[in-house]
């Protein structure tokens, strides 16, 4: 889309049946990036068909890993990378189901692990 200044005041990107708008810094209208902020407070998550391929393929593209991928307690192969811009994304892949009881488990195992 256009700008009046004839810049581009924003892309759109489709991800399967999904539309992400992209701007760049647009401050008098509240749009800053994470960069400017210091980070941010919001990951974007996105299921794909095969994780590895598309986590490598972000890396190639100057993203930094953040969560390397993974096969997690709930059931995903999963990662975590944040882009050139600040912004944070998580992927995944799901691979098996778990019952509710099985993923709160799975869950409790997991967070024994985790420092605080």
């Amino acid at each position: 889309m256009p700008g009046p200044d004839g810049k581009i005041m924003h892309a759109e990107i489709r991800i399967g049946d999904s539309v992400l708008l992209l701007a760049d810094e647009f401050p008098t209208m509240q749009c800053v990036s994470p960069l400017s902020l210091n980070g941010t407070a919001v990951t974007v998550h996105l299921y794909v068909d095969n994780v590895d391929q598309v986590f490598e393929r972000a890396i190639k593209a100057g993203a930094q890993v953040t969560m390397p991928v993974m096969d997690v307690f709930w059931g995903d192969r999963y990662g975590k990378f944040k882009d050139p811009f600040g912004h944070v994304w998580s992927v995944a892949t799901h691979v098996w189901d778990l019952t509710p009881a099985e993923t709160q488990k799975a869950a409790a195992d997991a967070m024994k692990n985790m420092k605080p």
